[in-house]
């Protein structure tokens, strides 16, 4: 195992740990997810089939339009929204999707986090002081 911390800026507060789901395609909640069962559904999607329930959501940023919030919030009244995100450039939309899903959530970090973290890593995502500490898979 090889343990390494990336420090971010937080977006919304909270600590929560697990395994990591990493995209390096942008995701839209609103089209692009079930929201009964948190599997993602867009087409083409290099995800598609695989549900963020209750992991880290690593990915580089959200798409689509203000739409983005009410499909994570459906997520979270269904209880399949992720236990955490980490998300490369943040936009008004996934911000505000952190918030109504109260998901721990950091952005902006040092580095890509979509290059370091791999699926299956677990990680823990410090929203109240903006860290993320991987804990690599051999």
């Amino acid at each position: 195992m090889m343990n390494k911390t990336i420090k971010g800026r937080k977006v919304y507060r909270g600590i929560a740990e697990g395994e990591a789901l990493v995209s390096e395609d942008p995701i839209a909640f609103c089209a692009g997810i079930d929201p009964n069962t948190g599997v993602i559904t867009e087409r083409g999607h290099r995800l598609n089939g695989q549900s963020m329930s209750g992991k880290i959501l690593i990915f580089p940023s959200g798409k689509g339009s203000s739409a983005f919030s009410k499909a994570a919030y459906a997520l979270w009244l269904a209880g399949k929204s992720p236990a955490a995100c980490v998300i490369n450039k943040i936009n008004p939309q996934t911000a505000l999707s952190s918030i109504v899903m109260h998901t721990p959530t950091v952005t902006d970090l040092e580095i890509d986090p979509t290059k370091v973290i791999k699926t299956g890593d677990l990680v823990k995502v410090d929203g109240d002081r903006g860290i993320v500490e991987i804990e690599k898979r051999c």
